[in-house]
């Protein structure tokens, strides 16, 4: 088993406080999702795990297996086994995803082992079809001209080439389909029965019905304020954030938090 862990975890981005004290452990074979409104701070957390440079962390730590992870730069962080999906995927011109791919498997195996070229495009074109693409897209170059849905679900190939330790899937379900949304679920089921954890961030219980999580987390304003199992999913469907906000907002940080979202 490995283990993520986040300890009394501070962070802000041009100055503003965003991250006020984070406390989260995730093991392989963990499903973990993180909800709130908008303006809560998800995306921080995930993009500071993931070692984003426009991010700075001003207290707490995060450890991979007892490792120092703020201390690694993002390659290494990648390498060490934390995979981030993005909201919104990068367009790469002129970089094919044939390319893309076999350099990153490449610089996984471990020194002095070559990469079995045959296996790679046999898993390659296995993941493609898995997640709903065509073979062709192997020579397109990296999500140019993709559709939402298309990005997507290569990031779920990317994913399932890597096979992380840890997945950061920041709203991997936004604007997709429902195919689109069950090709998704399936490849992170799948990865899910290795060794293999993830923190699944969304606004919407669809996905959690496909993806079932074994831990489910409130953030808001800058803080895990809940921590449940599947029920307070529906919790939430039944009753929003209204009640969130009335048991734990903070008063003296009430006008922090509204220009935070404003911005």
């Amino acid at each position: 088993m490995q283990t993520l862990l986040i300890k009394n975890l501070t962070a802000e981005v041009e100055g503003k406080k965003i991250l006020k004290g984070i406390d989260l452990e995730i093991n392989t074979g963990e499903i973990h999702a993180l909800m709130g409104p908008n303006g809560s701070g998800k995306s921080t957390l995930s993009n500071v795990i993931a070692g984003h440079p426009d991010y700075k962390v001003t207290g707490g730590t995060i450890t991979l297996n007892g490792e120092d992870l703020l201390g690694m730069n993002v390659s290494k962080r990648s390498l060490k086994g934390i995979f981030l999906a993005f909201q919104q995927p990068v367009e790469i011109p002129g970089l094919t995803i044939g390319k893309y791919l076999k350099r990153i498997v490449e610089l996984r195996l471990p020194p002095g082992e070559r990469m079995n070229v045959s296996s790679f495009i046999k898993d390659l074109r296995n993941n493609l079809t898995s997640a709903g693409l065509d073979h062709d897209f192997i020579n397109r170059y990296l999500n140019e001209g993709f559709s939402g849905g298309e990005k997507k679900r290569m990031e779920l190939v990317q994913m399932m080439m890597v096979r992380p330790s840890f997945a950061i899937l920041d709203e991997i379900d936004s604007g997709l389909d429902i195919d689109a949304l069950q090709s998704v679920a399936e490849g992170v089921n799948k990865l899910r029965e290795g060794d293999f954890g993830a923190l699944l961030i969304t606004h919407y219980q669809r996905v959690l019905d496909n993806i079932k999580p074994d831990f489910v987390h409130i953030l808001y304003q800058g803080r895990i304020v809940k921590s449940g199992n599947r029920d307070l999913v529906d919790q939430l469907e039944e009753r929003g954030y209204g009640w969130i906000r009335e048991e734990f907002t903070i008063p003296e940080e009430a006008d922090e938090y509204q220009r935070t979202i404003a911005s």
